[in-house]
């Protein structure tokens, strides 16, 4: 599977929230080698779910690469949204579900939008320190 096919996963689903999985992967997947998540545990996270239908599109783009198990967490969601992604995953991990859910930001005391570009510097980090670690482990004896 290419990066490109990867790519396309989402782009079948033409929702609003298949759409916005497009524009987050093509924004923050900078990296060309592709993930293979055939056989392996996914956790999606996601900062609280409302509907859940950007998390259910993340989901059908995960499924269609045959993972061993899929498990959703988020801090805070309406226990609708969650007993429907109980349905589609093996576990939702969610401590929180108010029954009078408005918003997820009503629920953080800081709820401002991190930039593209923040989030592209940090996982430029990330992979560089998962690159020297794995640079450290090929230099030992």
């Amino acid at each position: 599977m290419t990066r490109n096919d990867v790519l396309e996963i989402p782009i079948r689903d033409r929702s609003s929230a298949g759409q916005a999985l497009v524009r987050l992967l093509t924004a923050y997947r900078q990296r060309p080698e592709v993930i293979v998540l055939d056989g392996q545990q996914v956790i999606l996270v996601d900062d609280g779910l409302a509907t859940g239908a950007t998390m259910q599109a993340a989901i059908k783009a995960v499924r269609q690469q045959s993972p061993a198990r899929i498990v959703v967490a988020v801090p805070l969601a309406p226990p609708d949204s969650v007993a429907l992604l109980r349905r589609q995953v093996d576990e939702v991990i969610c401590p929180f579900t108010p029954k009078m859910f408005t918003a997820i930001g009503r629920w953080y005391v800081d709820f401002s939008q991190a930039s593209d570009q923040q989030v592209q510097a940090l996982l430029r980090q990330a992979w560089q320190r998962e690159q020297d670690e794995q640079d450290e482990q090929g230099q030992q004896p």
